[in-house]
């Protein structure tokens, strides 16, 4: 991906008069006509929305008034987030497309600052990690045989391929982190709350987040910056002064498992030859984590879905009709113990952080596979990493640490509830000892 353009990088093209936004916007429509028709990571590219958008900024960057830190980018949304005058589809085929009629607050705030809004990226049906055998699974840049992952794939996809510089996803188990893993990039799911979730179709209240996808941890911070509409200022962190917890209970041991597990070891062996201080850490509340996050998530998800499954039950995918109806077995005493054990993991792993500044594992435990798995517990879980996290809000991350033959593995970052900025600038120094 080094060929590609950052957001620095296009803002100083527009600065030094190399480029504008009307150029731009027409190579990434033209590089959707060439690759989408393989990828299928775009459920509505929005052309000539974002092409009269893009004369706009150009007119504006001509008369000198090139402001907001996202001037001229564009950035692709994830089809549950309501774009006005766009149709949102949310992979799923039990309504037609609804027209929306207003921007999600956090849309209008990547306009404000400047942003051109290119495509709506598809997704898992409704979020609820199943493919709609309609629309189909968004494949993979670095194997189109593969999955890009979910339910934030058609995101991924489009920032990994090149077709954007930013993408917008949202995250309830791991659905940002996930296919950034799989697909080779960052994406960043911030602490719970910081992103607001007006007019972003959900799937569980007391676990949804969204946040950016962007090709390095500078990107996603410019685009956190925006969407959480406060600054995200990065600092020079020498690895000699970070603490790095490594979450072992998070590391597979299964043959599945193994070759990831033997590349992370590796990341963590250079890390620390680098200077950075490593210990393993755990805790016992972990252990059920993400029993606890699945036993909250169905019954809040069948609530939210109870309206759409009395109209047309036979609109959803299979899959996702199936989780819809297991969610209304859940008893009420199951669910409110899992909320009870949702306070208590929160503070036991806020609580490591007295001991180190980051917690570490494999994004998943695997490469991308060629279907999406379901959901599952367990060590070859998906979410075997990342589900703790929405369970107790804390930000955490997806960065690229290695191939394994070709394929992307993700090296996922967790940090103190509301540091999100902190994660950050972490991160970057991480980026940097393994690129370097």
């Amino acid at each position: 991906m080094a060929g590609f353009k950052s957001v620095a990088d296009l803002s100083r093209a527009y600065a030094e008069g190399q480029t504008t936004p009307t150029e731009v916007v027409a190579t990434a429509l033209t590089d959707i006509a060439r690759l989408d028709p393989v990828l299928n990571a775009f459920s509505d590219p929005i052309a000539a929305q974002a092409a009269a958008t893009a004369r706009q900024m150009t007119n504006r960057l001509r008369g000198g008034n090139a402001d907001g830190p996202l001037f001229g980018i564009p950035v692709a949304i994830k089809d549950l987030i309501e774009v006005a005058g766009v149709p949102t589809g949310y992979g799923s085929k039990v309504r037609p497309p609804a027209m929306a009629t207003l921007d999600a607050p956090l849309v209008a705030r990547l306009r404000a600052a400047g942003a051109i809004i290119l495509g709506k990226t598809n997704l898992l049906e409704y979020a609820y990690g199943i493919a709609h055998p309609d629309i189909g699974q968004t494949n993979n840049p670095t194997d189109p045989k593969r999955t890009a992952g979910g339910s934030s794939g058609g995101s991924a996809a489009a920032v990994a391929a090149g077709m954007v510089p930013l993408a917008v996803g949202t995250d309830t188990g791991g659905s940002i982190r996930i296919p950034a893993a799989y697909c080779g990039i960052v994406g960043v799911k911030p602490t719970f709350g910081l992103v607001p979730l007006d007019g972003v179709f959900p799937l569980s209240q007391s676990l949804d987040h969204a946040g950016p996808l962007a090709r390095s941890v500078t990107d996603a911070a410019v685009l956190l910056s925006v969407l959480a509409d406060q600054p995200m200022e990065l600092s020079d962190i020498a690895l000699s002064d970070i603490r790095i917890g490594v979450m072992t209970r998070h590391v597979s041991g299964t043959t599945l498992g193994a070759p990831v597990t033997a590349l992370f070891a590796a990341v963590v062996d250079e890390l620390a030859r680098r200077g950075a201080r490593v210990n393993d850490v755990d805790t016992a509340e972990l252990a059920q984590a993400n029993a606890h996050l699945v036993t909250i998530l169905m019954p809040e998800a069948s609530l939210i879905h109870a309206d759409l499954y009395a109209e047309n039950p036979g609109g959803y995918a299979p899959g996702t009709r199936a989780q819809i109806e297991a969610g209304w077995k859940v008893t009420a005493t199951d669910y409110l113990a899992a909320r009870q054990a949702q306070v208590a993991t929160t503070a036991a792993v806020e609580a490591l952080f007295d001991r180190v500044d980051v917690l570490i594992s494999p994004s998943v435990p695997f490469v991308a596979p060629f279907e999406d798995p379901e959901i599952a517990d367990g060590e070859d879980s998906e979410m075997l990493a990342s589900g703790f996290a929405n369970l107790t809000g804390h930000p955490s991350l997806s960065l690229p640490c290695g191939l394994i033959d070709g394929l992307p593995v993700g090296l996922q970052m967790t940090g103190r509830r509301g540091q999100d900025a902190t994660l950050l600038s972490i991160a970057r120094a991480v980026e940097i000892a393994l690129s370097a």
